[in-house]
């Protein structure tokens, strides 16, 4: 019988709470151990619950352990002995690794290397799934952006993402290992922070209606960008991690959309008229950015049967009806 032992870093993350879903959804019997920097799992299981109120539990375990440390990932690797892993952790915020740079590049990279090092010592070779970013392609590629598109980093973490996106790839050929990478395109979904701008778009909107802000600012309207739903993405990472090959894949939902639509469509669908609400200041912008990022998952889309399902318009309304729940607006 094939064991379901799942091991997932950074499971509480809004990734992680959808491929929860999916895995239990999928195996009825499968266990689950989720790492984590913080053990409190009341958070978590009722965000779970909020997408899925039929969802046994019961073969869920969080781990609370400091994943910068060998000796300790070494220890769960031991006691697990996984057959898959998915490593969602470590920091996310493009902006964030600009101001710390040291700081983002040795916990991407040491996260990667203790859960990789431990599989190799211990003679463990799970299916592993590593994300990677389309923030790895050069600002000057050409859109749709796929899997033999250039690479050129625009910013700590992407440069972290691409270091750990090419040892995959060594891992995979020097110990013929089920290794493989996903190239991860913007996603979203109502467990995001307001660090992000889509859930920073509908947080202001939401306060401008309620009297609690006056303007939202943001650094242009023209720029354009592949947004899909968390649910989807985590369902081609489900795909990806049971697949028996080991082929990177460019994870998106080929379709972009204006940073002027999105504000437009939130600000609709609270019941405002955005044209005298919003402040331009370019000064909020990397320089480095391109002005759109497309993806293009044909190859995901033709080998796994992978397909996101969820409108761009659809996901923005979920997320605000969650945020308008959450604090009760």
């Amino acid at each position: 019988m094939v064991k379901h032992n799942f091991l997932i870093t950074g499971i509480t993350g809004q990734d992680g709470i959808f491929l929860t879903k999916k895995i239990f959804n999928e195996y009825k019997n499968a266990k689950i151990v989720g790492l984590t920097r913080n053990k409190n799992s009341n958070q978590f299981n009722k965000k779970l619950k909020s997408i899925d109120t039929n969802l046994n539990l019961d073969n869920l375990n969080l781990y609370q352990i400091d994943l910068l440390d060998y000796e300790e990932v070494n220890k769960v690797l031991q006691k697990v002995e996984p057959s898959y892993i998915v490593n969602l952790s470590g920091p996310s915020s493009v902006y964030e690794s600009l101001n710390n740079p040291i700081k983002f590049k040795k916990e991407i990279y040491t996260i990667f290397d203790n859960l990789t090092d431990a599989c190799i010592k211990n003679k463990i070779f799970p299916s592993f799934f590593q994300p990677g970013s389309s923030e790895m392609f050069s600002s000057k590629a050409k859109n749709p952006l796929n899997e033999n598109s250039i690479f050129l980093p625009r910013s700590p973490y992407s440069k972290a993402k691409l270091r750990n996106f090419n040892k995959t790839k060594m891992l995979r050929e020097k110990y013929d290992w089920n290794i493989k990478s996903g190239i991860l395109f913007n996603h979203e979904s109502e467990f995001r922070s307001e660090l992000f701008l889509v859930k920073k778009v509908i947080v202001q909107a939401l306060k401008i209606k309620y009297q609690k802000e006056k303007v939202l600012k943001i650094g242009s309207l023209n720029y354009k960008r592949d947004w899909s739903y968390a649910e989807d993405i985590a369902n081609a990472i489900y795909l990806m991690i049971m697949s028996n090959n080991s082929n990177d894949y460019v994870i998106g939902s080929g379709k972009s959309y204006t940073v002027k639509y999105l504000i437009e469509y939130v600000f609709e669908y609270v019941g405002l008229d955005s044209k005298n609400l919003i402040e331009v200041d370019s000064n909020l912008l990397r320089k480095s950015d391109p002005e759109v990022i497309t993806s293009d998952p044909k190859k995901i889309i033709e080998n796994l049967g992978w397909k996101s399902n969820t409108s761009f318009e659809k996901m923005l309304e979920k997320m605000i009806n969650y945020e308008t729940k959450l604090n009760k607006y």
